[in-house]
């Protein structure tokens, strides 16, 4: 993916100015950043949720730029949410089967009829679907309903949801948020896991600075709309920009 010159405007106020950055094939790429540094906004302008002013993003030869969020699936984009957006009132399996809702060829009668290339696409959906489950440790749970479940759980969910839509890329949004410092370090085993399991790319913006440089192979940094610093962990850790900006807070969580 390319991100090209994005500049992201809301009324006077410039929330991106020119930010380019490149995430390569099977790359981890952490995008960090303090509060109100962009990345958010730059996180919503690549999965589609907001259109930016200006530049362009790029993926797979396509631009992204004025493309409708559900064609992005297609492309083979996938994202997690900072606050988690499942169905509440359904299943494990089913919230996870949701996403692979886009892989289906066949019609709306063919699936209401059941008919069989429905069946066996939707068989073949379930079968990915228990390896994924396997893989995030969710087997045991499958058929329980989400509310019921603790809020680390519900994460993994998430993430199988985005999983089974085959992603190239995935857009992890915070996936640190709320949990404890144990599930953190199981976190970062499973994004490199995943990455070499489904030989994909994975953009992780995050507050938890520890995870992001253990896990990215490159870090970009944002501050005030601009980017600051694009490298290695190593190399992005020892920016003086950096470090004032962002490293430097002082919070127990960032060292």
């Amino acid at each position: 993916m390319r991100v090209a010159d994005v500049e992201m405007h809301f009324g006077g106020i410039v929330a991106l100015a020119g930010v380019s950055f490149e995430v390569g094939r099977r790359q981890i790429c952490g995008l960090i950043g303090p509060n109100g540094s962009g990345k958010t906004t730059m996180f919503n302008c690549i999965s589609g949720f907001y259109r930016h002013s200006r530049g362009d993003i790029v993926f797979d030869g396509t631009s992204l730029t004025g493309m409708a969020r559900h064609r992005m699936i297609d492309l083979g984009i996938g994202r997690t949410f900072q606050n988690v957006a499942l169905f509440r009132s359904m299943t494990v399996r089913d919230n996870m089967l949701v996403g692979a809702h886009h892989l289906g060829r066949t019609g709306f009668i063919a699936n209401a009829l059941r008919l069989g290339r429905a069946t066996a696409e939707e068989a073949a959906a379930r079968r990915r679907g228990a390896e994924i489950l396997a893989l995030l440790e969710l087997e045991e749970v499958a058929d329980e309903v989400v509310s019921a479940l603790p809020f680390g759980t519900r994460k993994r969910v998430e993430l199988a949801r985005a999983l089974i839509s085959e992603p190239k890329l995935l857009l992890l949004d915070e996936p640190a948020g709320g949990l404890t410092h144990g599930e953190v370090d199981e976190l970062g085993a499973l994004i490199l896991k995943l990455r070499q399991s489904f030989d994909m790319s994975i953009l992780l913006v995050e507050h938890h600075m520890s995870l992001v440089m253990s896990v990215s192979d490159k870090v970009v940094a944002l501050e005030f709309g601009r980017k600051i610093a694009d490298g290695t962990p190593d190399e992005v850790r020892n920016e003086p920009e950096v470090i004032r900006a962002y490293l430097g807070e002082g919070d127990d969580e960032h060292a």
